[in-house]
């Protein structure tokens, strides 16, 4: 099986023929990491209800919580307007990250931007 035409077209795929995908917490809307799909991945998401992303490190496919028991259930998968991105909201069991946190973003730390307010332009 192949992902379907009228979706492939629309993606905008990087020069390794990947897509980002951000995944979030269906329900309360937390980021949890960010991954890469290539067509085949994204075929696999959209059609098991697990997610299946394309490892850039190892060259293989890997399916969320197959070794680590933290499996991510597929609730909604969105193309954003340039296609060049996705978003997978998910049932998140466990932690996302492989470093244990449940969030990949909670370890990098607040880089320190100014905040903007409405009204500074």
């Amino acid at each position: 099986m192949t992902l379907d035409p009228s979706i492939a077209q629309r993606l905008k795929r990087d020069s390794a023929g990947l897509v980002a995908a951000v995944v979030q917490q269906w329900d309360t809307r937390e980021v949890l990491m960010l991954g890469w799909m290539d067509d085949e991945a994204l075929h696999r998401t959209l059609t098991t209800g697990r997610v299946t992303f394309w490892s850039r490190s190892r060259q293989e496919y890997w399916r969320k919580g197959d070794t680590s028991g933290h499996l991510q259930f597929v609730k909604a998968v969105s193309l954003d307007c340039d296609g060049d991105a996705l978003l997978i909201e998910v049932d998140q069991v466990g932690v996302a990250c492989h470093t244990g946190k449940r969030s990949c973003f909670e370890e990098g730390g607040d880089l320190g931007a100014v905040i903007g307010q409405r009204g500074d332009v």
